[in-house]
């Protein structure tokens, strides 16, 4: 995910790879991020970075905070620290020893400028904080503040989402296949119809209900399609799905 974020920013001409300094405990996950970064600098610890840096992204993973912590004890003073860990509140990202604070909730989508990103500030995080962070979040997709009660619903649902939609786009394709297409010809037209789709919802501002309905004619193929996936669960499914995201996503912050 930073590296996605990262790389976005530099695609939108945001940052510059000489702006970027790194650290991870994998050497290789390291120098894959530099390389993919177009020459990002590496640090030799976290605490490096901390001290050479004026806004940390902290991108490890939820268990590994403590360890992290300790290591960055004492260096992120007067530092802007943007979080991207699930589920993490920020009443223990203070424990690094500062309040300004910026939970974000990415996506992936991000690497493309198709991004759903929301995000919810710290105590100490200032309004040029919260400038900052919504200006490079708008510049890889769409950035909306929330409530911090709200993240882990929205890590359910936008942050795990992009998997269930691949589930999905991969399930077309599959249907498609079945039915006769070449596997690059169906994967092309399931993914446009996602993207399309989408595209609808957007811009035309109407419900989807009301986008599907528009599609569905009386007696014709979609509905009979339709009445298939209603069938067989694909809205509680999906439901379901978001609910037990957000609930892991709680999980992992205690």
């Amino acid at each position: 995910m930073a590296q996605a974020l990262a790389r976005g920013f530099l695609r939108a001409g945001l940052l510059a790879p000489d702006h970027l300094i790194a650290f991870d405990p994998v050497p290789d996950a390291l120098r894959k991020f530099c390389t993919e970064c177009g020459g990002a600098r590496s640090a030799a610890s976290n605490a490096v970075v901390a001290h050479q840096a004026d806004i940390l992204l902290l991108a490890t993973k939820p268990q590994n905070l403590q360890s992290v912590t300790k290591e960055l004890a004492g260096q992120v003073a007067g530092k802007l620290i943007v979080s991207i860990l699930a589920g993490v509140p920020l009443s223990r990202l203070a424990e690094l020893g500062t309040n300004r604070i910026i939970r974000v909730m990415p996506n992936t989508p991000c690497l493309v400028g198709q991004g759903a990103c929301a995000y919810c500030l710290g105590p100490g995080a200032t309004p040029a904080d919260a400038g900052l962070v919504g200006q490079l979040l708008s510049a890889v997709g769409i950035a909306i503040a929330v409530d911090e009660k709200h993240l882990d619903a929205v890590t359910g649902l936008s942050g795990s989402g992009p998997a269930f939609v691949y589930l999905m786009i991969e399930a077309l394709s599959d249907g498609g296949v079945r039915m006769g297409l070449p596997r690059e010809v169906a994967m092309a037209l399931a993914a446009q119809t996602v993207r399309g789709a989408a595209e609808m919802v957007l811009t035309q501002k109407e419900h989807p209900a009301v986008l599907k309905d528009r599609v569905a004619s009386p007696g014709g193929t979609t509905i009979a399609g339709l009445a298939v996936l209603e069938e067989r669960g694909l809205r509680s499914a999906l439901i379901s799905a978001v609910e037990q995201a957000a609930r892991r996503s709680a999980e992992l912050g205690k």
